[in-house]
């Protein structure tokens, strides 16, 4: 089983959602994969809020996401930044009551949000995601 924060072995992707124990946890990185053309990095973060492996998806040099394991859950890190802000907040009123609410409450620091969205279910939440991922990706 991975230990999260063993900054000694570098887990499989496998290895991180057994850890998670969620079947949503492949769904979602299969989906990231499959959507963006892209692959996962497993990485070992040093930050002192985020201590531990997670998994990384960038699209020519761009971060879509940042998902960090949780166990039964994960969540998944997106960071809305300048070039996104115009086409992210009018989207913000088709999102979920929950998506606009966490938007709110993130603080802008040097012109970007970084929105951390638990995900547990392949709900409307699960949707939104893939739509700020869109954003960034410009479709």
């Amino acid at each position: 089983m991975m230990d999260r924060l063993d900054k000694s072995r570098c887990p499989s992707l496998e290895e991180v959602g057994e850890y998670v124990g969620n079947p949503l946890f492949s769904q979602f990185c299969a989906e990231v994969k499959d959507r963006y053309q892209c692959a996962e990095r497993i990485e070992f973060s040093y930050c002192s809020m985020e201590k531990g492996w997670n998994v990384k998806f960038k699209k020519s040099g761009k971060a879509l996401c940042t998902v960090y394991p949780r166990e039964s859950y994960f969540t998944a890190m997106v960071v809305v930044g300048q070039k996104e802000k115009g086409p992210a907040e009018a989207a913000l009123p088709s999102c979920t009551a929950a998506l606009q609410e966490l938007y709110a409450r993130t603080r802008e620091g040097n012109g970007q949000r970084w929105l951390m969205v638990e995900l547990e279910d392949r709900d409307d939440l699960y949707r939104d995601v893939f739509r700020l991922m869109d954003i960034r990706t410009g479709r």
